[in-house]
């Protein structure tokens, strides 16, 4: 089994076919989004293949350490020019394939309309060794 990050962007990845921002969306197709998100998550559960997810808010910032004694700096929140992740889902699965294909339906939630936002995700494989440095 190998682990995968799956994120859900607000913005910052190529854009969704059907591409109705999330804030113009009827209560009733948030809802329904929410639903299928958590009905896909107990899918996995129930396979062993669900690790854990978690909606995220739209405001944060970048934060970085500015030498000894200084508070950190930080940079935003500019949500309007960030590459914003809108949440995550970490699974627990036999292949690069199956991450792959559990990506590709997840794409498919629900959006404005109720029509399928077909969006992109971006799959990333936990690191399970320390990078190999040749010289």
């Amino acid at each position: 089994m190998a682990k995968y990050l799956l994120l859900k962007h607000y913005r910052g990845a190529p854009d969704a076919v059907n591409d109705v921002p999330m804030d113009r969306w009827s209560p009733d197709e948030i809802s329904a989004h929410m639903q299928h998100m958590n009905d896909f998550a107990a899918r996995l559960e129930n396979t062993g293949e669900y690790v854990d997810g978690q909606a995220l808010a739209p405001e944060g910032a970048w934060v970085r350490y500015d030498g000894e004694g200084r508070p950190p700096v930080t940079d935003g929140p500019f949500a309007e020019t960030k590459d914003l992740i809108a949440g995550w889902m970490i699974i627990d699965v036999d292949s690069y394939e199956r991450a792959v294909e559990l990506a590709g339906e997840l794409s498919a939630a629900p959006g404005a309309g109720g029509r399928p936002i077909h969006e992109w995700l971006e799959v990333r494989p936990f690191l399970t060794a320390p990078p190999t440095i040749t010289e």
